[in-house]
């Protein structure tokens, strides 16, 4: 039996996993990233995590999905800044290790590869997954294909200004949707107005509904960014679907109904998609790496 290993690397944890004929996964795991002792060493812990796989499994193919700026045609992260990687061959890196054909990519346009084919994006021609998570990106697919733009940058929605002369962004803007929406947005906004500390986006949403004020007002806004956010996209791209991931996905009703209410009320001539939860949570990373292995191994075969 032909099987792949997938690995998608993230600034917590490395999750990786095996997948049969078919692309799916059918085991998965994981290993702590340990981002603070350095670029090299978590290059490393990558490497025996996919050793440790490969010995297990004896796979014919590999995928791997990293975060940040990834130049999936030239097999290299350019910029991965919670990983410390600069200008890593890490295509190259793990084929050596391994010995086997590796396929790389952006962990979220690996997600939503994923979504489209097995997830909440099935039967669509065209949709947007984004995941809502510390940061907030996205992924266009369009025909069961992903857009990488001309310099791989392609889908950072999270650094659309939608709050002129906003927060500080890191990456150097103001006012960027992440500064608003994300999780980590939520969290540090409800912190800043109330001055309690420790309070998760979660924590937040679930205050929101019932009735404290502070977290109304925090909730809202970030549901407004986010919609100012998405119906620019709907605009530009025109997608029938919108995909919702990360933490926040999985607030329910008090998050989605608002959600697909604020965007409705922000268009005019275009088609309102629909805007339902992701399936495939956190695995939609690794899921993605999988699928690209075993696409990878495809075109080898001629299939």
């Amino acid at each position: 039996m032909t099987r792949a290993i997938a690995l998608d690397v993230g600034g917590t944890y490395i999750k990786g996993g095996v997948a049969d004929e078919d692309g799916v996964l059918r085991e998965s795991e994981r290993w702590s990233t340990g981002a603070e002792r350095g670029p090299d060493a978590v290059l490393e812990t990558v490497l025996a995590a996919a050793r440790e796989l490969a010995d297990r499994h004896r796979p014919s193919v590999a995928g791997i999905a990293v975060p940040g700026i990834v130049d999936e045609t030239a097999g290299s992260v350019i910029l991965a800044a919670n990983l410390g990687w600069r200008r890593l061959p890490v295509r190259d890196r793990l084929a050596e290790e391994l010995g086997l054909p590796v396929a790389l990519g952006h962990d979220v346009r690996a997600g939503g590869l994923a979504e489209a084919r097995i997830g909440a994006g099935r039967g669509s021609r065209a949709f947007l997954f984004v995941p809502v998570g510390t940061g907030i990106a996205a992924a266009l697919i369009a025909d069961g294909r992903t857009m990488t733009g001309s310099h791989a940058r392609a889908g950072e929605l999270g650094h659309l200004v939608v709050r002129t002369g906003g927060d500080a962004c890191p990456c150097g803007g103001r006012g960027c949707l992440e500064t608003v929406a994300s999780a980590a947005a939520v969290a540090r906004r409800y912190a800043v107005a109330t001055g309690e500390d420790g309070a998760t986006a979660k924590d937040v949403g679930e205050r929101a509904a019932a009735g404290d004020e502070a977290a109304v007002a925090v909730w809202n806004e970030a549901i407004d960014a986010l919609a100012d956010a998405l119906a620019a996209a709907i605009t530009l791209f025109d997608p029938e679907r919108i995909v919702i991931g990360g933490g926040l996905s999985r607030a329910g009703d008090p998050y989605f109904t608002p959600l697909r209410a604020a965007v409705a009320e922000r268009l005019t001539f275009q088609t309102l998609p629909d805007i339902v939860p992701a399936d495939l949570g956190h695995e939609a990373g690794c899921q993605g790496a999988a699928l690209l292995a075993h696409d990878l191994l495809q075109r080898k075969a001629g299939r």
